[in-house]
């Protein structure tokens, strides 16, 4: 999906990855008891940061990686209906492969 929504300097758009319903044991866990998500995809990525010396240095994701990124990290937003975050590439761990 394409976002009409474009991040500035470093930062990035992630969509989170919801995790499924049931443990591994097949225990349905309730809505209440789930803990949000920390797995991600970008859906849009800035150009880069400015370092001191004045030169653009390129992000290292781009749009689709799946990625780790810290539990409270992260801006929420709502863009066209959707809940996405908004965080700076140095939130992210990194890309699951």
């Amino acid at each position: 999906m394409k976002t009409k929504f474009r991040p500035l300097h470093d930062r990035v758009v992630v969509e989170r990855i919801e995790q499924d319903d049931k443990t591994s044991g097949g225990i349905i866990i309730p809505d209440t008891a789930k803990e949000k998500p920390i797995q991600g995809r970008i859906l849009a990525v800035g150009k880069g940061a400015i370092g001191d010396d004045g030169q653009l240095r390129p992000m290292s994701v781009k749009e689709g990686d799946r990625v780790l990124f810290a539990k409270y990290s992260g801006s929420e937003v709502k863009v066209d209906g959707k809940e996405l975050l908004i965080m700076r590439e140095t939130d992210i761990m990194g890309i699951l492969e």
